[in-house]
């Protein structure tokens, strides 16, 4: 093949580098007969052969990029068999000499050929890259099955089936069904299922034994599918109202804390500015009752020692007027003596209202120590109830300050997911706006259903597998293909892969 190849290469190249010096040679020198000026006519033959080839080599690059223009092939004719018109008639009338204009006229015939030739080996190796080169119906099939044959060529073409060899195996599997079929009933067909008649109903749709006969289960996983979606979305539902309910509660459960605390707080207030006000009352009542019974206690003790003393003088005075007749000087010495006893005894009784006196006053004192004691105490109470309640401040602080880092991570979570969910729903958009117009312009072209599904494919690989084929698994191209056979699902990927590697982008 290779030396085919050269050998062919080599000979075109040859034939169409003489055809065109010999036709430029020809028209060089009959344009200056035709009335062009010396300085045109060597242009006019470029003109001519190389408007050829220009057509000829735009209309097989756009062959190979999948768009052809059938107008630049038609333009290319026109301009050989114009070519072929003037080096034929360069010698004068062709019916004058018609060998003579033969010899001129066939060498741009074979380099249109050799053209022709290259472009269909180009087009054959296009369609087998991309998937769309159909195989012919053989022409002994048609004479042989001239009634049959028109239905097998219709579902080769509406279906996209290329090989011939392969329409010719989904054939002979159907009749090879439809035999085993009747054998197993009898001859009577009515008596089997409509899933198992549904081969021979789907054949003339494109569908093969297989792809029909899985039919049904396929549909039936779709339909446990869709169910399954329709479930997670009532799940969803379901924890969506379950956690509003659990807001709501919570929130009600934080109302109802600040109440009890703030309860609490006025409570604790209530009963420490009740206690500090009992025993403040408490105090003042023990001192006045120490103050009066010191009171007391010092009156009673002064009225006897006055008593005392009236009694003393009475009896001295008596004492003298008993003793004044007896003796001057023992009245005197009794006196004295009296006054000495006197002295003491007031000396005494001042002794002894000191000490009652010092005693009432220390009684008096250590009441009032018990009180300020008591006081303290309570005192000592009330702080200890402003620091439970100081401490259940700060705890229900902290709780709130929790509550709130808890609503505000839940908050931002919720956020994070709307703002993934809206790129997620852009970039759906945007894939799905490429898609539409990748269709439209796949319309435009009149691409072939294959042709479509590589496209396909290859921006399912693009948006799905960040470009890379092997990535895109092939149950994702059958279920977007209605694909059942994974060979031809890999077929699909491996086209759009390359594809995608020869610079396509929607």
């Amino acid at each position: 093949m290779t030396a085919l190849s050269a050998a062919a290469a080599i000979g075109g190249t040859l034939v169409g580098v003489i055809g065109f010096a010999m036709s430029y040679s020809t028209l060089a020198k009959v344009a200056l007969a035709w009335g062009f000026s010396e300085k045109l006519a060597p242009w006019f033959p470029v003109g001519v052969d190389a408007s050829i080839i220009a057509f000829l080599a735009l209309d097989l690059y756009l062959i190979r990029k999948g768009t052809p223009w059938s107008l630049l092939r038609l333009a290319a004719h026109g301009m050989t068999g114009a070519t072929i018109w003037f080096n034929a008639s360069s010698q004068g009338h062709i019916t004058t000499d018609p060998v003579r204009a033969a010899s001129h006229g066939v060498m741009p015939v074979l380099f249109v050929i050799g053209v022709e030739a290259a472009r269909r080996l180009i087009i054959q190796k296009a369609r087998l890259e991309a998937g769309t080169a159909v195989a012919r119906i053989p022409l002994h099939r048609w004479i042989l099955a001239p009634l049959d044959t028109p239905r097998f060529y219709r579902r080769m073409r509406l279906y996209a089936v290329a090989s011939y060899e392969e329409m010719v195996k989904r054939q002979q599997d159907l009749i090879a069904y439809e035999q085993w079929l009747k054998r197993k009933y009898k001859g009577d067909l009515s008596e089997a299922s409509d899933d198992e008649r549904l081969p021979m109903t789907m054949a003339p749709y494109g569908y093969t034994v297989a792809e029909a006969l899985a039919m049904p289960e396929q549909q039936e996983r779709e339909a446990e599918r869709r169910a399954e979606e329709a479930e997670r979305r009532r799940l969803e539902a379901a924890t969506r109202r379950e956690l509003a309910q659990k807001k709501a509660e919570a929130d009600r459960l934080k109302a109802d804390g600040e109440l009890e605390a703030v309860r609490a707080r006025i409570e604790g207030e209530t009963g420490q500015a009740r206690a500090h006000a009992r025993a403040q009352v408490s105090a003042a009542q023990r001192a006045a009752e120490l103050e009066k019974a010191a009171l007391e206690t010092a009156v009673i003790a002064e009225a006897r020692a006055r008593e005392a003393e009236a009694q003393r003088k009475e009896a001295a005075e008596r004492e003298a007027k008993a003793a004044a007749d007896v003796r001057a000087a023992e009245l005197e010495r009794q006196a004295a003596q009296k006054r000495k006893e006197a002295a003491e005894a007031d000396r005494v009784a001042t002794a002894e209202a000191q000490a009652i006196e010092t005693q009432a006053i220390a009684e008096a004192r250590e009441a009032a120590a018990e009180a300020n004691r008591r006081a303290a105490e309570t005192e000592r109470a009330a702080a200890e109830t402003q620091a439970a309640v100081a401490e259940a401040n700060r705890k229900k602080a902290e709780e709130e300050r929790l509550q709130e880092v808890i609503l505000a991570e839940a908050a931002r979570a919720k956020k994070d997911a709307a703002e993934a969910e809206r790129a997620a729903a852009e970039t759906r958009r945007a894939a799905a706006e490429i898609e539409r117009r990748a269709v439209e312009a796949e319309d435009i072209a009149r691409m072939r259903p294959r042709e479509r599904a590589v496209r396909r494919v290859a921006r399912m690989i693009l948006f799905a597998a960040d470009g890379v084929a092997e990535r895109l698994p092939l149950a994702d191209i059958q279920h977007e293909l209605a694909v059942s056979s994974p060979a031809t699902a890999s077929e699909y990927r491996q086209e759009a892969g390359e594809l995608l590697a020869s610079g396509y982008r929607p």
